[in-house]
């Protein structure tokens, strides 16, 4: 578990630093595309399509980290009135659904990518649609592990059963 657990810590550190990049550059280009539209009236041709790229990247590295933290979308009224073995169990179960449905999804996502490889268009710089959305089932396949992770605690480190 601890091994698990080390790997966990790293993949979070590398999310992190990947997030604040992103973030960075986007603003950066963002700040730097409205000065040279309002003053010298030009801009940069590729930084929209790289701003809409950037907020996909961001969303799916959000949402892994936000499933690592256990705070993805969920419903907690009825779980505050049940015992805690009890939501332990119900917590089990539904990350179990998320899973499953993060699964279907990663699966999805990757014929996505295989039709955006057969039809390539690039997108800006030389780089094409699909080496962008390849984030899509990154995503999706973090999110998996990261329920996956979440389940194996509440079993093995909170025994639950």
């Amino acid at each position: 578990m601890k091994f698990l657990s080390s790997i966990d810590e790293i993949i979070a550190k590398i999310e992190l630093i990947i997030l604040m990049v992103l973030l960075s550059l986007m603003v950066i280009i963002s700040f730097t595309q409205v000065v040279l539209r309002n003053i010298f009236e030009t801009g940069i041709s590729w930084a929209d399509p790289m701003l809409r790229y950037t907020v996909l990247w961001l969303a799916f590295i959000g949402a892994s980290i936000a499933t690592r933290e256990n705070r993805h979308i969920n419903i907690d009224v009825l779980t505050r009135l049940l015992s805690p073995k009890l939501k332990k169990i119900v917590s089990v179960l539904t990350n179990l659904f998320a899973l499953s449905v993060c699964l279907i999804l990663l699966k999805s996502s990757i014929d996505f990518i295989k039709i955006e490889m057969q039809f390539p268009s690039e997108i800006f710089l030389g780089l094409k649609n699909w080496m962008l959305e390849i984030i899509i089932p990154i995503g999706f396949s973090m999110m998996s592990l990261r329920f996956l992770l979440n389940i194996i605690k509440l079993i093995f480190v909170k025994n639950i059963f």
